[in-house]
């Protein structure tokens, strides 16, 4: 590829991008149905000690890369490596990842597009009816709105880094932060939301299990884009004036700070609205606990606020969780196209058609699989459970293979970039680094327990998951 690379504006233009592709669904939706479905505070306690001890090093690992080769995943690893057919696996690996998170990332995200439809057209009852959403899933309006989507993330892709992901960013990120933490404190305010912030903050250790422990590192690796070769690409549009170690910081309080106040949107709305929910029966709450249960709280509002006020609280939490999404795929979606643009010298719209060409069966497969079509809705049988389609690329590319890209990251910058060579790009744009804290522990951390750790969680999810039992 000829021509000099894109780079991002401004050092808050790259941490918003970043933040962008961080902060989704991931936070907004799995965050709090993981945080239900795994004791609250005890999840929450788990997960802030992955993002603060495990994460941020990794990230940085990833973006200083990302920096260093001003390549994709794929090029990164190459070049470093001199064509290694070793360390390509990886590189590929960090290719293929974001894409088949993008197949099921879309589906999610048509899901709220017409959520948000809905709630903003005064459907709200409808939608609260214990029917509406496996009727929706399963009608053909759903393809209406993948297309619908399909074209309006075609567009902002095809716009590039500047004038695409980072303006996007720039104008859906603050208006985000500013509606959550304007719906979490209303939600507050509402009868026996106490008892839900104490499910949510007062830790009972007790339920901290090797489930919760995989679960969280899963959801902070998912929620935090790492493993997946985003921050890589978005390392290699970043200014060599700008801190990677302080721009990774920001990105993981922006990440962190979002999925906390989620869950202390809804966890204790749950309990608002039935405080006598058992909290064991939360053990089984899945991503449709947004779509099936939410609308029912917000259609109970009504009694306290008014039937037009409820349907506008609606419409707020699912355009938010709708912009975060949009931001969160555009990311996944760089990622193959900066690949395609690199390793084989595509443009962008050529990039992006080449991409839209390659997802769409797949899309289409995930689509189906909750009982449009048997064969994509009982497609396989492990773990002592049948999967659908869509289930097999979430196990796979969501749950398992994050934490083993996580593990040859860290392995390819310690023992073949060598750390060395990595302190050096990050001391670039960051004076006082070299002397920080910050850089004694990533050193430490990134060539010992991290790699363990990571490795240990990739195996025990794969017992969990496939095999049905636990290793620890």
């Amino acid at each position: 590829m000829t021509g000099q690379r894109e780079q991002f504006r401004s050092r808050i233009g790259f941490i918003l991008a970043a933040a962008g592709s961080a902060v989704g669904i991931g936070n907004l939706v799995g965050f709090p149905v993981n945080a239900a479905k795994s004791g609250g505070a005890a999840f929450l306690l788990v997960y802030a000690g992955f993002v603060l001890f495990i994460c941020i090093p990794v990230m940085i690992a990833e973006m200083s890369l990302g920096r260093h080769t001003q390549r994709n995943p794929l090029g990164a690893y190459n070049s470093v490596s001199g064509n290694s057919p070793l360390w390509r696996i990886g590189g590929w690996l960090a290719i293929i990842t974001p894409f088949m998170i993008a197949v099921f990332y879309q589906v999610l995200t048509v899901w709220l597009l017409a959520y948000f439809v809905g709630a903003a057209t005064g459907n709200l009852e409808a939608m609260a009816q214990p029917d509406y959403f496996g009727d929706f899933i399963n009608s053909g309006s759903v393809f209406i709105y993948l297309l619908i989507l399909t074209v309006l993330i075609g567009l902002v892709l095809n716009s590039g880094v500047q004038n695409g992901i980072e303006r996007l960013a720039k104008v859906l990120m603050p208006t985000l932060f500013v509606m959550l933490l304007a719906l979490t404190a209303f939600g507050l305010t509402l009868p026996n939301a106490l008892i839900g912030v104490k499910f949510y903050l007062v830790p009972d250790l007790a339920k901290i299990s090797p489930q919760v422990v995989s679960n969280a590192l899963a959801q902070a690796f998912f929620s935090l884009s790492l493993g997946m070769g985003i921050l890589i690409t978005y390392g290699s549009y970043v200014s060599k004036g700008d801190s990677i170690s302080g721009g990774a910081k920001m990105v993981a309080l922006v990440d962190t700070s979002v999925a906390f106040f989620a869950g202390l949107l809804i966890l204790p709305a749950i309990f608002v609205f039935n405080p006598a929910t058992d909290p064991a029966e939360l053990s089984t709450s899945s991503v449709s606990l947004v779509f099936t249960f939410l609308p029912k709280i917000f259609l109970s509002m009504q009694g306290i606020v008014g039937y037009f006020a409820a349907n506008l609280f609606a419409s707020a939490f699912f355009l938010l969780v709708f912009f975060a999404a949009l931001t969160s795929q555009v990311s996944i979606l760089q990622v193959p196209i900066s690949a395609f643009q690199d390793e084989l010298g595509y443009s962008r719209l050529k990039s992006v058609l080449a991409l839209g060409a390659s997802a769409a069966l797949l899309v289409l497969a995930c689509t189906v699989s909750f009982g449009m079509v048997a064969f994509f809705t009982n497609f396989l049988s492990y773990g002592g459970a049948d999967k659908s389609f869509f289930d097999l690329v979430i196990d796979v590319f969501y749950d398992t293979i994050l934490p083993l890209n996580g593990f040859i990251v860290c392995l390819f910058v310690i023992y073949r970039w060598k750390k060395v060579n990595m302190n050096a790009e990050l001391a670039v744009g960051d004076s006082e680094f070299e002397q920080s804290m910050a850089k004694k522990y990533i050193d430490f951390s990134l060539g010992t327990f991290i790699p363990v750790v990571l490795f240990l969680v990739f195996v025990n999810t794969v017992c969990l998951k496939f095999l049905g039992f636990s290793l620890i």
